[in-house]
């Protein structure tokens, strides 16, 4: 018997057998024990399923969505199996968008069905139903609107409450029949989950929120409204509908003011509830390029690139409080590469920032200067840890011209100077500029976390033999060690798309493929050798 079960399984059986485990406890103990068996050298990775698809293939705890959600597979058995499969749907009704709905442990629902995950879906005309994510059944299901053009969904507060979306209006001759108004740029239906509840629709007006409003959506409560003049300015969302909101609608029942006989129910929808006539106070603004901020840390910080063509390439770290720049807050990698590198808050909750390039990644940590009081603190954006790639910079996978001996290379991170020989015994120098994403160079392409497990999984690509071979390195997330490599089988071309999802013992690897076909691949954790 392993060192792992001796010291493990029994203790936490006795303990649980004497009621000393609370639920979460167990379920910690429980995926720490995962956690040492997936890093084990004696356990791997292996490839147990693909599947192709014609159309987009989509990930979300444990079920795997073919046919635009039609399909719907578990992953979580040691062979993806098929759950359920929806009716066959005409073009118009085809679904648009989807949201998988995880029900609440701290909540006692009023239906048994809300206390099971479901899924949310919006069709090509104007429905939003909910389907059960175990059967396919359906549950629920509202009308939105016969004018309003609705294709997004999206979270506001993640498994509470919910946006639909509507695409731009266009100033069409049905628009006009229907009274909208030119400035009329989309309009938002926003609900809660579990259960389903409408809070409103309200319309985006460009004469209340500016002729440069481009985009809007919802996000923690905040109201944020993109403008193509390179500004994001933000509102407060309850205070909108304590101002705004004209009436309370209730899905199912009647509004005879608005001359609907039913909330949410063909052929009316839900009318416009919170209208907007003055634009309400601006609780943040900020310029930034390509309208990208990013708000989180601890304390608050905001992260974006300033418009100014300078600072393309640069993140700027600021506070929320007074925008004063942290130091160390520029930061920059001055990549020389294809693609350009990233960088976000890290989904662990720790305040954190992740910042990925081609060949390194820095994970940072907002420092104050002071330990008691952080009201006049200065802040310091440091260092808590690095993971680089792999760098060879020989040239023994480049093929050298017939008349050529290359002798030796000299290289940096940017450029590299190539010495060689002829064959009349000359000495020749070339210098070049190598990309920090060289296809034959070990390239670090996406970074996923794993909340449960507590792991950083970092695909890195190095490209041989005229293909690209994939490699998933598991660290620790606190700092940053490889603690497990585990390569792909199929190969990895990075012109095309990828997604990578790593849920506890699975992976799941998506790819687009030629013909704009789609394709998935799911791998498992095997025992491997018997341990002793």
């Amino acid at each position: 018997m392993s060192q792992l079960r001796r010291r493990n399984t029994p203790v936490c059986l006795d303990l649980r057998s004497r009621g000393i485990f609370d639920a979460g406890t167990l379920s910690r103990q429980n995926l720490k024990i995962l956690r040492d068996i997936i890093l084990q050298d004696s356990k791997d990775f292996s490839k147990v399923w693909t599947k192709s698809s014609k159309s987009t293939i989509s990930y979300e705890s444990g079920r795997i969505y073919f046919e635009n959600y039609q399909c719907c597979y578990s992953s979580l058995p040691s062979e993806p199996h098929l759950l359920y499969e929806l009716r066959k749907r005409p073009k118009a009704e085809k679904i648009e968008d989807a949201l998988l709905c995880q029900c609440p442990l701290d909540k006692r629902l009023p239906t048994p069905s809300d206390e099971k995950p479901s899924l949310l879906a919006l069709t090509a005309n104007n429905w939003l139903y909910r389907f059960s994510a175990e059967t396919g059944q359906e549950l629920q299901r509202v009308y939105l609107s016969p004018h309003h053009k609705f294709r997004y969904l999206g979270w506001d507060v993640s498994q509470e409450t919910f946006y639909v979306k509507s695409i731009q209006n266009k100033m069409t001759s049905t628009v006009r029949q229907a009274g909208f108004n030119q400035n009329t740029l989309m309009y938002l239906a926003v609900f809660n989950i579990f259960p389903l509840k409408l809070v409103g629709i309200l319309e985006i007006n460009k004469s209340v929120f500016g002729s440069t409003v481009i985009d809007v959506v919802l996000s923690q409560g905040v109201l944020a409204v993109s403008h193509s003049s390179k500004t994001v300015r933000l509102y407060s969302f309850e205070d909108i509908l304590n101002k705004y909101m004209t009436k309370t609608l209730v899905l199912g029942e009647q509004c005879h003011s608005e001359g609907v006989t039913a909330v949410g129910e063909a052929p009316f929808g839900i009318p416009v509830n919170i209208h907007i006539n003055e634009c309400p106070p601006v609780l943040f603004e900020v310029s930034c390029f390509d309208n990208g901020v990013q708000i989180g840390g601890h304390p608050w910080h905001y992260i974006f690139t300033p418009p100014h063509k300078k600072h393309q390439g640069s993140f700027h770290i600021c506070s929320v409080k007074d925008n004063t720049l942290a130091k160390n807050g520029i930061q920059d990698m001055k990549c020389c590469s294809l693609e350009s590198d990233w960088i976000y808050f890290h989904p662990d909750d720790s305040g954190r920032i992740i910042h990925v390039g081609p060949s390194t990644i820095n994970v940072l940590k907002i420092h104050s200067d002071s330990q008691f009081d952080e009201t006049d603190s200065q802040f310091d954006i440091a260092k808590e840890f690095s993971i680089t790639a792999h760098r060879d910079n020989g040239f023994s996978s480049r093929k050298s011209d017939s008349n050529f001996n290359v002798s030796q290379v000299e290289a940096n991170d940017k450029a590299a100077t190539q010495t060689s020989v002829t064959s009349s015994g000359r000495i020749v120098k070339r210098r070049f500029h190598q990309l920090d994403d060289d296809p034959e160079q070990e390239t670090f392409r996406m970074v996923e976390y794993e909340d449960e497990l507590d792991l950083l999984a970092v695909v890195e690509v190095t490209h041989r033999e005229d293909e690209g071979h994939a490699h998933i390195r598991l660290h620790d997330n606190h700092t940053g060690a490889l603690l497990k490599s585990v390569p792909l089988v199929e190969s990895w071309d990075v012109t095309y798309s990828h997604e990578l999802f790593f849920d506890r013992d699975t992976i799941v690897h998506i790819e687009q493929t030629k013909n704009n076909n789609f394709c998935c691949h799911v791998y498992k954790i095997n025992c491997g050798k018997t341990d002793e």
